[in-house]
């Protein structure tokens, strides 16, 4: 019941029929999807490095393969004045962020200063060193302390510490931490083992992500239930979901047992998220995973168990409330409702352009940045200390299909009633359609106070 926690539905799409929620009216995208499209032709691009094992028998690939159009992706797309400047709907002056962008992922591209794409090993690993001292500093002061007045304040800021320990290895999973992979995979499976993720099995489902951000079907996280699937599941199953704290306790769940309707783990090399040439990266992951395990549990004999929770345990799932809030609030809970997609009507671009900035505060620079999302996820290569001057480069293109985010104090507190109010919102999405946008439960709109 607990794979529930994360949402997933797996149907394929229905008939292209669509109300948005917001007016009440047809999409002009419906109306434009009567007109006879050509065909489209795309081809696969890689951003990222390959690079030969050892044996040289095969070639191991840690890049982001996406599909961008070699063509217009239709016509709506190469002829915008029938849906107004930058997704202008019919409706005068309202913007329709569903509607096709009158730019393509090149010009976005070619907006942002070439030597935001440089990468500075040099420069990723100071921030390594720093992250790395600030643990080992935190846990040393907790350690000799000892009171239960420092022990919530150190869970707070050690688990913030885990979570940016994370960034960098997903950095590395990305291949925008050096350009070196094999530097990559080791760092990454030192980062990722110590916070217990399975470096390759999680860089490989978060390709999968990136490469469908967007997909109703096939987006592999944080993506919605259809209507069918949600009025399906049982109490629990959505208490589960949309009752907090529990989405907020969701990963590690996923990470064994990855999203409803498919299949497999992220510690199985047999399972359906690889390919058999990636199950010797998936058993070389575990294999640390472990490690870091039987670490752990000397650790517990030598110090106690007790000592060990409040020095690991506890910031750990602290680590993973900010994992679950932040990769969440990336595609959720903008102030007025945004599409996903099916079908003809999907692209990598428009997928992407979905996504959502967030202000941290403070966080920002502890956590590297990763709240500056739009830009990253169009473009994972680009080096986190890039990304802030990348998106101020690439806003005059995406024009009103870039959100800014609210500014926010010291700490993100603001982010929690965006947090509550999209659990109270985003339920499901209709069956049908091939642009949907989140309906809410009236059942269970009132009843998610609980933060």
């Amino acid at each position: 019941m607990a794979s529930w926690v994360l949402s997933e539905c797996g149907l394929k799409p229905l008939p292209r029929i669509y109300t948005n929620p917001r007016t009440g009216l047809t999409s002009s995208s419906t109306t434009a999807s009567a007109k006879i499209r050509p065909f489209q032709s795309c081809k696969k691009q890689t951003l990222g490095l390959s690079l030969k094992d050892l044996s040289g028998s095969r070639e191991r690939n840690w890049a982001l393969n996406v599909s961008t159009p070699v063509k217009p992706m239709s016509l709506g797309e190469e002829a915008p004045e029938e849906n107004g400047i930058n997704g202008l709907s019919e409706e005068p002056g309202r913007f329709d962020p569903s509607a096709p962008p009158p730019f393509k992922l090149a010009d976005i591209r070619a907006a942002i200063p070439k030597h935001c794409w440089v990468k500075d090993p040099w420069r990723s690993m100071s921030y390594v060193v720093r992250d790395v001292a600030v643990v080992f500093g935190l846990a040393a002061v907790a350690a000799y302390f000892n009171n239960w007045v420092v022990w919530p304040l150190y869970w707070f800021a050690q688990g913030t510490m885990f979570w940016a320990l994370f960034v960098l290895g997903h950095d590395c999973g990305h291949g925008s931490f050096s350009n070196n992979p094999k530097l990559n995979s080791v760092l990454g499976h030192l980062l990722h083992s110590s916070i217990l993720v399975p470096y390759h099995g999680w860089r490989i489902s978060h390709r999968t992500h990136h490469q469908n951000h967007g997909h109703v079907e096939n987006d592999e996280s944080w993506h919605p239930l259809s209507e069918r699937v949600y009025k399906s599941v049982d109490n629990i199953t959505r208490l589960l979901r949309f009752t907090l704290p529990f989405p907020m306790l969701a990963y590690p769940v996923y990470l064994w047992g990855r999203s409803p309707g498919k299949k497999g783990s992220h510690f199985n090399p047999n399972s359906d998220l690889f390919v058999p040439n990636e199950r010797k990266d998936v058993i070389t992951s575990t294999a640390c995973w472990i490690a870091m395990v039987a670490i752990l549990a000397c650790l517990s004999f030598v110090m106690g168990p007790v000592q060990l929770l409040k020095l690991y345990g506890v910031p750990y799932f602290m680590f993973v409330a900010w994992l679950d809030v932040v990769t969440y609030l990336h595609h959720h809970g903008h102030n007025e409702k945004l599409p996903w997609y099916r079908g003809k009507e999907w692209s990598y671009l428009r997928g992407g352009l979905t996504t959502l900035d967030r202000d941290y505060g403070w966080i920002n620079n502890i956590h590297h940045d990763i709240g500056t999302h739009v830009v990253h996820h169009l473009f994972p290569q680009i080096p986190h200390y890039h990304l802030i001057e990348a998106t101020e480069a690439a806003k005059p293109v995406l024009g009103k299909y870039y959100r800014e985010p609210k500014k926010s104090g010291p700490l993100p507190l603001h982010l929690l009633r965006v947090l509550t109010k999209s659990m109270k919102e985003d339920h499901y999405v209709s069956d049908s359609g091939d642009i949907v946008y989140y309906q809410a439960d009236p059942k269970r709109s009132g009843s998610n106070s609980n933060i």
